[in-house]
């Protein structure tokens, strides 16, 4: 394990940082949250800018290493966020670099490194959530298609994604782990049904997605039939490895400025607020170096994420809730204008237990995975 950088690490951050810097003055003004389209157009132009710079691939093709590097300046820069590319880009996408045919590679990934195609996750439902192997929605060959009829929940942009990473059961009869298939569904299918679905935050870039005969060619696919528990696991690994990178650093510049807020306005007197930002300060540096040993054992292990990710996901979700309900205290009574920096970030904090894998589900993964202990009944 090394958590050092080589020369040519160095100098690929040096350049990255030029280039931030020249670019990111010359963008257009964000459109506003509930705008959707203008989301999308955003993000992918943004996404477009990138490859056109040599750096769009830097999520697939390069070293987990220079990823690492990637997200962290352009989390320090200020530079966007992937925005309504995240599944594609952190999800779909590299499952699709690491377990796609040559030609679903071909198809799938230029549109997504360009800024030309949304994905969204259809992977929860209503009654299979925390237990995503419960799933429900069901395909059948017919055939040179499949025939999917169900629901889904929380699917991450739906409402402007043109394509979507789908889990469905294609063997009823088989153990629920075994009879689950990974397809790449495209969203103007007829029998799609999108209905936006509102967060406590205010905004809707999760929906409720209804299935009712939708045909999904069976060379869409990806994985051997009945395989995509195996597959999901890839596409968790990263959604849980490195996906939260720029947050870690974003987190961090939080804490800079409550200690910068606290000092103006008289919080910084209380001993115990101090104690609470040293101690988050110390969370989220360790969280960082764990990030770096978990990009250098992927290293090791051809670039898919661990079962580290998931300590990782664990510590990070509840570190991130006590950071902005220390945000909280040192707003005082602004805490409840929405309005103020931080507000909205906090009430975005509490899925964070909850989202990408419960608190539960990831101590099973730890305990079971890394520690050796025996399986639950």
């Amino acid at each position: 394990m090394d958590l050092s950088y080589t020369p040519e690490e160095e100098e690929f951050r040096a350049r990255l940082r030029e280039w931030l810097a020249k670019v990111l003055p010359t963008l257009p003004a964000k459109p506003p949250p509930d705008d959707w389209p203008g989301r999308r157009a955003y993000d992918l132009g943004w996404q477009r800018m990138l490859y056109d710079a040599g750096y769009a691939d830097v999520h697939w093709d390069a070293s987990p290493t220079t990823r690492l590097i990637f997200l962290e300046e352009t989390e320090k820069a200020g530079a966007p966020y992937v925005g309504a590319g995240f599944v594609g880009l952190l999800h779909a996408g590299p499952t699709i670099a690491a377990e796609g045919t040559d030609g679903q590679r071909a198809r799938w990934l230029p549109p997504i490194l360009r800024g030309e195609e949304v994905w969204c996750q259809g992977f929860s439902e209503p009654g299979a959530g925390s237990d995503l192997a419960a799933l429900r929605t069901r395909a059948w060959r017919d055939g040179d298609d499949y025939v999917v009829s169900g629901s889904k929940i929380w699917t991450s942009h739906a409402e402007v994604a043109d394509w979507c990473e789908l889990l469905v059961r294609t063997d009823p009869t088989a153990p629920k782990h075994r009879g689950i298939s990974w397809l790449a569904m495209p969203m103007d299918a007829d029998g799609i049904t999108v209905r936006p679905l509102r967060t406590l935050a205010g905004s809707a870039e999760f929906a409720d997605v209804f299935l009712d005969e939708v045909r999904v060619p069976v060379g869409n696919r990806v994985g051997a039939e009945n395989d995509g528990w195996r597959v999901t696991m890839v596409t968790l690994s990263f959604e849980r490895g490195t996906a939260f990178v720029g947050e870690v650093v974003a987190c961090r510049r939080v804490l800079g400025e409550l200690a910068r807020a606290a000092r103006e306005n008289g919080r910084w007197d209380d001993p115990v607020l101090r104690r609470r930002l040293g101690r988050l300060e110390a969370e989220f540096r360790a969280l960082w170096r764990l990030t770096q040993w978990n990009v250098s054992e992927a290293e090791a292990s051809g670039g898919v994420p661990g079962a580290g990710g998931s300590v990782f996901k664990l510590r990070y979700s509840h570190a991130r809730q006590e950071l902005y309900d220390t945000a909280a205290d040192v707003l005082g009574p602004g805490a409840l204008d929405l309005d103020r920096p931080w507000v909205l970030d906090r009430l975005s904090a509490l899925s964070y237990t909850i989202a990408a894998g419960t608190s539960q589900i990831q101590r099973t993964i730890v305990a079971e995975r890394i520690l050796g202990l025996p399986k639950g009944r």
